[in-house]
Order: structure tokens, then sequence, then C-alpha cells
């Protein structure tokens, strides 16, 4: 349980056991726990959904699509603490900044963000809204409890399966000491959480997991591996991509 709370206190702002005293050991043991965190989020999220989309208008109080939205899509941002979408906006600046590797990864570091991660940030999440307004309420809440899951899963693929781009940094215990077993075990609690909401979240699933395979290897490529930073851009791409497989996926069931 340790390996969760840590886990838990590190990409959200949840904190049920204050963690104080943390090595680079424990932060790799808390890889395996991330699709769980994950549930957390998601089980916060759908029942906001539920509540905004589904319960209020069976009691006579219609909550302005829009405004649901906005808050749907603010809810992340606040539970998370913008981790992710700090990552997702260094990386944009890094990638497409036409540098040198070794000048990409100096442009990741640093703490103020340039045109290329604010114009790419709001771009993901003025897609994540309009994935939102047209989301059937059936179809919304399971897609908000599975988008966490499988992107935190996703994560812990990255984790494991790439190398890690910088000699040092916080990513780079996950990289160290988050093993095999870790991403196994990633999976299973994964599939425990994501299998009941039937095919639809399967195939977000896969889908999820081809794109992070895609994604990953390029940017290996444009920087010796991954850091911190790409592991939240992934985290965070693969959210809006589960959202979308089942905006897709909602047309064609019906």
């Amino acid at each position: 349980m340790r390996s969760f709370f840590i886990g838990l206190q590190f990409l959200t702002r949840i904190s049920i056991v204050h963690q104080e005293n943390w090595t680079v050991e424990d932060f790799g043991r808390s890889v395996k726990s991330f699709p769980l965190v994950g549930a957390v989020l998601g089980a916060c999220y759908a029942l906001v959904a539920y509540c905004l989309c589904i319960w209020l208008p069976t009691l006579g109080w219609e909550v302005p699509r829009h405004l649901s939205g906005v808050l749907l899509l603010l809810l992340p941002l606040l539970l998370t603490g913008g981790l992710h979408a700090d990552g997702f906006m260094d990386t944009m600046d890094g990638v497409f900044s036409g540098r040198s590797r070794e000048r990409k990864l100096e442009i990741m570091k640093d703490s103020r963000v340039g045109a290329n991660g604010v114009t790419s940030f709001v771009l993901l999440l003025l897609l994540n809204w309009a994935i939102l307004l047209d989301m059937p309420p059936f179809w919304l809440v399971p897609a908000l409890f599975v988008m966490p899951v499988i992107g935190r899963c996703m994560m812990v693929g990255a984790i494991t399966c790439f190398p890690y781009a910088r000699p040092e940094g916080m990513g780079k215990a996950f990289a160290e000491y988050a093993g095999k077993k870790s991403l196994w075990l990633a999976f299973f609690l994964t599939a425990v959480c994501v299998a009941p909401w039937g095919p639809l979240a399967g195939a977000a699933f896969l889908v999820s997991a081809v794109f992070t395979v895609c994604f990953a290897r390029y940017i290996t490529g444009v920087l010796g591996g991954l850091t911190g930073d790409v592991y939240g851009a992934l985290t965070l791409l693969n959210e809006v991509l589960v959202l979308l497989v089942f905006l897709l996926g909602s047309q064609v069931v019906g």
C-alpha cells in the first residue's frame, strides 16, 4: 500500500496518507500502482459526470452542456495539479523547437513555457472539450473512468520499455527501479478496471497501446530516450485518445 500512496501523492493532489521521506527506490516501486491511481481519478471524474449529465437532469436540474463540459475539462487539471499538462507543454516546446538534441532537452527543462507549448495545449484542450460536448452521457461516464486508468498504464509501459534520455532527473528513478514485473502488474490492474466496461474500453486500450509505442519510438529517435515531461505528455495524449475512441465507437454502436 505504501507504493500506492506514494504514487497517489506524486501524481495527484489527493493525499490520503502524507508521505515525506521518499527514496528513489520508493519512486520506482510506486510505478506498478499507477493504474490504481488512475482508477481513483477515474472514479472522481465519472462520479462528477454522472451527477452533471444524468442524475441532476432526472431531478429537473439541467446543467448547460457547455458548462458541464468546462467543469469536466477543469476537473483533471485540479486533481492532478496540472502535472501532466506541464510535461506536455515542455515536450511540445522542446520537440518542435527545431534545435539539436541537447538544446531540445535544455528547452524542456526550462521552467518557462514557449509558443509551441501554449499553442499545442490550447488545441488539445479545445479537442478535449469538443469530445466532451459530443459524447452521449451514457458513454461519457465509463469513458471518463477508464481514461486515466489507461493513460497511466501507458505511462508505465513507456517507463519500463524505453530508455531515459537524461543521465539524471526525477523520471530517472522510475526508469531505473521499475522493472518488467511492474509493467505486467500494471497491465493486469488495468485489465481488471477496463474489462467490465465492455468492448469500447478494450478497443481504447489497444489503440492507446499502439499509439504509445509509435509516439515513444518517435520521441526516442528525436531525444535519444524519454523524460519525465514526455511521460506526462504521453499520459495526456492517451487520455484524449481514449475519449476519442469512445466518441467514435458510440456513433457506431448507438
